[in-house]
């Protein structure tokens, strides 16, 4: 049971930061290239658990590279 809850968790979490970096105004803090990476290491009370996505995110800022080189700075 732990363990669904577990996976349950983590695939909730699962590219938060780089779909709140890219898609809410003012979180990307105009980073191209890794935002979700660097929203989750940001300084904030949820850092201890952002870094449960970070691997998430890591992943799919990897995969979303060649739109981000084509879209910009986020704002």
């Amino acid at each position: 049971m732990k363990a669904i809850i577990v996976v349950l968790f983590s695939l909730a979490l699962s590219g938060c930061g780089s779909i709140i970096s890219r898609t809410v105004p003012g979180q990307g803090h105009g980073n191209q290239y890794y935002p979700g990476v660097q929203w989750d290491l940001r300084d904030s009370p949820w850092r201890y658990v952002t870094v449960i996505d970070l691997p998430f995110s890591l992943i799919f800022d990897t995969l979303l590279l060649p739109i981000d080189a084509s879209h910009g700075p986020y704002e």
